[in-house]
């Protein structure tokens, strides 16, 4: 069973170690019970005023804060982590130091910065082809180009390369705007 002060632990050596720290295995699942068993010693001495009432309370609160800042903290090293795979790849020791859903993070993430990397490569490499590399502004349902191939669905935040033609179209319409590599 994990107590208050495993998890300033694990939160203080997250905070001061640049690494990713390894967590226990069942961390995750050990800190909800954990906040659980707190949560029903607090609500069953919720009409008492006595110190250890007072004192559960206010440790239910840390603990909250601490796991919350432990996972932020995380996260950050993350992310570092995945522009820093994406440029030179990187140690499996970080990996492993993840937990699953971080791993699973962490594969998303990777998969997006790949996609990008490849769009721009091509751009890079093939020149514009007539064609103009566009953000969209707004959702933009399926429609006909000018010689009937079917372009879309794109949501907000998708890149597309499509017809200069079209993008005009579609950028003077507000629906979406031009990527500029240079």
């Amino acid at each position: 069973m994990i107590t208050y002060n495993d998890i300033y632990e694990f939160s203080r050596k997250e905070k001061v170690q640049s690494e990713l720290q390894k967590l226990p295995e069942g961390f995750l699942l050990d800190v909800a019970d954990y906040l659980k068993e707190k949560k029903v010693m607090v609500s069953r001495d919720e009409d008492s005023l006595s110190d250890s009432s007072t004192k559960t309370k206010k440790q239910l609160e840390n603990a909250r804060t601490l796991f919350k800042e432990l996972i932020v903290i995380r996260r950050k090293k993350i992310l570092n982590l995945i522009l820093i795979a994406a440029e030179v790849g990187m140690s499996r020791r970080d990996f492993d130091n993840m937990m699953d859903f971080e791993k699973q993070l962490f594969n998303e993430l990777m998969t997006c910065i790949e996609n990008s990397n490849k769009k721009i490569s091509s751009v890079l490499e093939n020149g514009n082809n007539g064609k103009e590399m566009l953000v969209f502004k707004d959702d933009v349902a399926e429609f006909m180009g000018f010689n009937g191939e079917r372009l879309g669905e794109f949501k907000k935040g998708q890149t597309a390369t499509l017809p200069k033609e079209i993008a005009k179209i579609l950028i003077e319409d507000g629906k979406a705007e031009l990527i500029k590599l240079n």
